[in-house]
């Protein structure tokens, strides 16, 4: 049987596929961008958001070996942390500069796949 679904070469264990996405990613970017104007509820919104799309990706990583969950898993929950830590005044108050920069390297990450492939190899090449 093979480890790759049927549509686009996917892996049936892929949670960045299907309804799980709109849950694990897609809802909480349009929280991040619906935060930014939140005024004091921001921090804790994209701390929320960043939690979950962070631990949805390393999740997803160990799963399938998404290759773009390698970098963003912990990208986000380094993001999850900043916001945590600047809740606490720890350290100055993420921006909209911020949010892009995280965003904007998630992007990157995720393109990286066009050359790279979708998936980790794991094994010995067939």
């Amino acid at each position: 049987m093979s480890e790759q679904g049927p549509i686009n070469g996917q892996k049936p264990d892929d949670l960045a596929c299907g309804r799980s996405a709109l849950w694990l990613w897609c809802l909480p970017v349009v929280a991040l961008f619906v935060g930014f104007g939140l005024g004091p509820l921001r921090l804790p919104v994209w701390l929320v958001a960043f939690a979950v799309m962070g631990g949805a990706c390393v999740v997803n990583a160990m799963r399938c070996g998404r290759l773009h969950c390698y970098l963003t898993g912990p990208l986000f929950l380094m993001a999850a942390l900043y916001c945590a830590l600047a809740l606490l005044r720890i350290v100055p108050e993420p921006d909209g500069t911020f949010l892009l920069i995280v965003l904007g390297v998630a992007l990157l990450a995720r393109m990286a796949e066009v050359p790279l492939g979708s998936y980790r190899r794991t094994g010995p090449r067939a």
